[in-house]
């Protein structure tokens, strides 16, 4: 089955949405519910056959699309997000060569994917702690480490704490999927114009 270009546009949207969830929960206390289950949810859709199932439909990566749009055209309002990113892509090289992990994430993956189910909320806390825990057991000993900056106060609660790690394992889960639809960094390097057309196209 062959990918095109708008197809791991999407997946980056993922890795960037995510992302920018964990930026925004670390300095405030807060996330966007929407933008949480479209990310959890990601993770349990291991088996989806297109990047659209992966994450529902392309409008509910509009808020990471623009992150992309922003960047591309070098108007992006957060420098440390990029940089976030990069250590994502990263950290996804060193993941899928570490069996071992996988096999224990994708157990904890279907554990959590139950646990919701019988919740009836993928975003519900408890499944934010499972993810969480999964990550901070798992993916978090691999290097590079992923260093998240915020506020003491709220960096210092359990909820937020699991929440971002939660966050964390699905911008992983985006980047694993980016590789699989063929991408690579040679993309923002030779392929800069053809992503800034595919953003454009997902976002009209």
């Amino acid at each position: 089955m062959s990918f095109t270009v708008d197809d791991r546009v999407l997946a980056l949207a993922g890795i960037a949405q995510a992302l920018q969830q964990v930026r925004r929960i670390a300095d405030t206390g807060h996330s966007d519910a929407a933008a949480v289950r479209t990310a959890v949810d990601s993770v349990f859709r291991v088996d989806a056959s297109s990047p659209q199932e992966v994450f529902g439909d392309r409008h509910a990566l509009k808020a990471g699309l623009r992150l992309l749009h922003n960047y591309f055209r070098s108007q992006g309002q957060d420098p440390i997000l990029p940089k976030l990113a990069l250590s994502v892509l990263q950290l996804e090289r060193r993941f899928v060569q570490d069996g071992a992990t996988v096999n224990k994430v994708a157990s904890g993956i279907e554990r959590a994917q139950r646990q919701a189910g019988e919740l009836g909320d993928s975003g519900h806390p408890d499944v934010l702690a499972s993810l969480g825990g999964l990550y901070a057991d798992t993916i978090s000993h691999l290097k590079p480490r992923v260093m998240v900056q915020g506020n003491p106060h709220y960096l210092g609660q359990a909820g937020v704490v699991a929440e971002i790690r939660a966050l964390l394992l699905a911008a992983v889960r985006s980047a694993v999927l980016w590789r699989q639809l063929g991408g690579s960094y040679w993309d923002f390097l030779f392929s800069r114009k053809a992503m800034i057309e595919a953003v454009d196209r997902q976002l009209a």
